[in-house]
């Protein structure tokens, strides 16, 4: 179920709440957050203008909210700290309409997508204007003053080269931006092509944000995982219970959709996605014409998978066996958590093990053994 605040009219205030109740533990590095994220409510609060019984009290009221720009904030630290549930406490209670809670990938694709349309008016003689950046930030600015990130990382060229001048725009309007990482500004798209036209953006984002760590003791989300199942067989009604169990507890009860991941002019489809984690079947991912860069994709959008009802493989579905191992690959190589269920023990899924398939199979096998440890789950889910 998901966590649902009882009373506050602060993020401390609902995390006392939680904590008093029992669905939290008391946990000072969220407090020192909380109280960063109020800072911020109290600063939105104070740029509201005042109802005033004149038009000149209003006037003077709204140049001190634009003379007085509303600082962000940037919190980084390790998986399962809480940053996501600190993020949901704050947007729930920031006393401001226009604001927007997404998923930093998803921001992008929508950006590019509006930069896009804009070149098409331009194409098509409907407007003038040759740099499609400054329209495309008054829009969104028109659309959302507070936008909220999760998972602000960097990893797409197309993105790197956009977002000093992207954000140039936005916080020149006013926007402000409050956003969870994984990893500090610093990091950000380490080693990216051409990263030193990416720079620039690190040093305007610390201009308008302050930087925090979330540095808590604790895995939460760790903790929460050691205990559910991540491989079932053989496929029963109990087996979709226990998946759909674990499921509901990952995604804490929050609501599913379905989303596309851009590919070079296609997409790719994932049927039910929460945040980083995404839940698939087999068909939808080996019985489709997907390769090695369509799993990637998916592994650089997701941190966890479900993989619903795999069947028995064999020669029968030698081209489903080759993206399976493709696929298995793909998510051990870039440390994935895997919830799966088959009809079978990885050993036994192979029916025969005859030629290259065969020989690759038992490499698959070994790392779907593997991805249940508890070195793997805990060690490898860190380092993500």
């Amino acid at each position: 179920m998901p966590i649902v605040p009882a009373y506050g009219s602060s993020v401390r205030e609902e995390l006392q709440a939680l904590t008093q109740s029992g669905a939290l533990m008391s946990d000072p590095a969220q407090m020192m957050v909380a109280d960063h994220l109020d800072r911020i409510l109290l600063d939105l609060k104070a740029q509201k203008p005042a109802r005033k019984s004149s038009a000149l009290g209003w006037i003077f009221a709204k140049r001190r909210s634009e003379t007085s720009p509303v600082q962000g904030l940037y919190v980084h630290g390790s998986v399962g700290r809480g940053k996501t549930m600190l993020m949901d406490l704050f947007f729930k209670l920031a006393p401001i309409e226009k604001k927007r809670r997404a998923h930093f990938h998803e921001f992008m694709a929508d950006v590019h997508s509006r930069i896009h349309a804009h070149r098409q008016k331009l194409k098509a003689g409907e407007t003038k204007q040759a740099d499609p950046v400054p329209p495309v930030a008054e829009q969104l600015c028109d659309e959302a003053t507070l936008l909220c990130f999760d998972e602000f990382t960097v990893t797409d060229i197309a993105d790197a080269m956009i977002l000093s001048r992207l954000f140039t725009e936005l916080f020149a309007r006013g926007c402000i931006l409050v956003a969870t990482s994984n990893v500090e500004p610093d990091n950000l798209y380490p080693d990216g092509l051409n990263r030193g036209l990416f720079v620039p953006f690190i040093g305007l984002l610390k201009q308008h944000v302050e930087v925090l760590s979330l540095d808590s003791p604790r895995d939460y989300r760790l903790e929460k995982m050691q205990r559910l199942p991540v491989y079932l067989s053989p496929l029963t009604p109990q087996t979709e219970r226990e998946m759909d169990h674990a499921w509901q507890v990952l995604t804490q009860g929050k609501p599913e959709q379905p989303m596309d991941i851009p590919m070079k002019g296609r997409s790719i489809t994932v049927p039910r996605s929460v945040d980083r984690i995404a839940r698939f079947s087999f068909r939808d991912l080996c019985e489709q014409p997907l390769g090695a860069s369509d799993f990637i994709a998916i592994a650089n959008r997701f941190d966890t998978l479900f993989v619903d009802r795999i069947p028995l493989l064999g020669p029968a579905k030698r081209n489903e066996t080759k993206r399976f191992i493709i696929l298995i690959d793909t998510l051990y190589d870039h440390h994935i958590r895997l919830h799966a269920s088959a009809a079978a023990e990885p050993e036994a899924l192979l029916t025969e093990k005859k030629g290259t398939e065969g020989f690759e199979f038992d490499r698959t096998a070994s790392r779907l053994f593997e991805m249940r440890s508890a070195d793997y789950l805990g060690e490898k889910m860190q380092e993500h």
